[in-house]
C-alpha cells in the first residue's frame, strides 16, 4: 500500500499543513522496515537499533521541510540513518571510554546474547564475522551485502568515491571468509 506512494507526491503532501502529519507517518511506512535492519546490522542489539531509528525519523521531521532533493529522498534517508548508526556507536564508545575493539567486542557480546545465538550456525558466523570488521567495512558490507545497494548510490549515501567503496567491501569479504573458514 505505502510501497506505491512516489516520494515526490508524499513530499508535497509534507509541505502542506492539513496533510504534513499524515505524509510523514506515510514514510515512515514506508521506509521503517528498510531502516530499521540496516540500523540494526550496524549497533546489533533491538532496543539500541528502535532508539537510533527513532533519532533518526525525528532528524528527518525536523529536517524534511529543507531537503532539497538533490538525491531521492531514501538515499536521503540512509545517509541520516547510518550517521545516526555511526554516533550512537561512537557514543558508547565514548561512555565506556575504551577502544574499537573493545566495542567491537561488545558488539559480538551482543551478538552472542540474542536469544536464538548458535555459534556453530553460517548465518550466525558471518554474524559474527561481521561484528569483527573495522566500522566503515561494516557499513559498506551491510549496504551491499544485505541491501543490495549498487555502489553508485552508496557513494551517494556514504559521500565517498565508488572505487574506495569497491575496495572497502573487497576487503570486507575477505576478513569475513577468513573467519569462517578458521573459526
Amino acid at each position: 500500500m505505502t510501497e506505491n506512494i512516489d516520494d515526490k507526491e508524499l513530499l508535497e503532501q509534507f509541505k502542506q499543513p492539513a496533510t504534513k502529519e499524515r505524509s510523514f507517518t506515510l514514510i515512515i511506512k514506508k521506509y521503517q522496515e528498510k531502516l530499521y535492519w540496516h540500523i540494526r546490522r550496524m549497533v546489533v542489539n533491538h532496543e539500541d537499533a528502535n532508539d537510533v531509528l527513532q533519532n533518526m525519523f525525528i532528524k528527518v521531521w525536523n529536517a524534511l521541510e529543507n531537503f532539497r532533493e538533490d538525491s531521492q529522498l531514501y538515499t536521503w534517508l540512509y545517509r541520516i540513518a547510518t550517521n545516526e548508526s555511526l554516533s550512537f556507536l561512537e557514543k558508547e564508545k565514548r561512555k565506556a571510554s575504551v577502544s574499537l575493539s573493545d566495542v567491537e567486542t561488545g558488539l559480538s557480546n551482543k551478538l552472542r546474547a540474542e536469544k536464538n545465538f548458535d555459534a556453530n550456525k553460517l548465518e550466525w558466523k558471518l554474524q559474527a564475522a561481521i561484528q569483527k570488521l573495522p566500522e566503515k567495512q561494516r557499513v559498506v558490507f551491510n549496504l551491499r551485502y544485505f541491501d543490495e545497494m549498487p555502489y553508485e548510490k552508496m557513494s551517494k549515501v556514504l559521500e565517498t568515491s565508488e572505487g574506495a567503496l569497491k575496495a572497502s567491501y573487497h576487503h570486507a569479504v575477505k576478513k569475513i571468509e577468513d573467519y569462517i573458514l578458521n573459526s
